[in-house]
């Protein structure tokens, strides 16, 4: 017997809901309202080296754990993504000339993105997913990267790094190792598969 709860993506975030969407899902976005600066802020206080794949998993957690508790009863789907370029964290850019410094600084090196998704239910998480992607930048010039922010606009803003492989942005990658949604900041094919599993989806 099929699951029929109620699917809500705890995030604010375009690119995820294109691409539950484009899966087929039917779902609400609801962002969640946890401060994800302050909890990223804590965690770095209480340890340095903390792993950039476990804050990206404890601000998906954060996210749909707080969303859940507002939703009894639905699947809650949250989900973060966290760019790491050596011990250097990023997060998204408030400017595009903050976006500019960020690609300037990843501009011919390999960075990872550790992106994770979970699901909750009436305000606990019952699974969890994190997955690793490496990068690497092109070397391009100052001219070439004038051009990509001119025509990406604002929505590179959307996602951490200023970068969007779906679109123009992908002109700005040399490699890619992991998988294409890792990338894209969620990782889709076990979601997909954990939502079979529950049968909320046709196996």
């Amino acid at each position: 017997m099929a699951d029929d709860r109620e699917i809500i993506l705890a995030s604010a975030s375009p690119t995820r809901a294109r691409l539950l969407a484009a899966a087929g899902l039917a779902f609400r976005a609801v962002p969640s309202e946890v401060d994800e600066q302050a909890i990223r802020d804590s965690l770095s206080a209480d340890n340095d080296a903390i792993d950039p794949a476990d804050i990206a998993e404890v601000l998906a957690r954060a996210k749909a754990e707080e969303v859940s508790r507002r939703n009894h009863g639905a699947i809650v789907i949250g989900g973060d993504q966290v760019l790491a370029l050596g011990s250097e964290i990023f997060a998204k850019s408030s400017s595009i000339d903050e976006a500019r410094d960020v690609l300037m600084r990843l501009r011919g090196q390999t960075h990872q993105l550790h992106s994770a998704v979970v699901i909750a239910e009436d305000g606990d998480v019952t699974w969890s997913q994190v997955e690793t992607a490496s990068v690497t930048m092109r070397k391009y010039s100052a001219t070439a990267l004038t051009h990509y922010l001119s025509v990406a606009g604002q929505r590179l803003l959307e996602n951490v790094g200023g970068y969007q492989i779906e679109g123009v942005g992908v002109q700005l990658f040399e490699a890619v190792e992991g998988d294409y949604f890792t990338v894209l900041g969620l990782p889709l094919l076990p979601l997909l598969a954990e939502l079979r599993e529950r049968r909320i989806l046709v196996a």
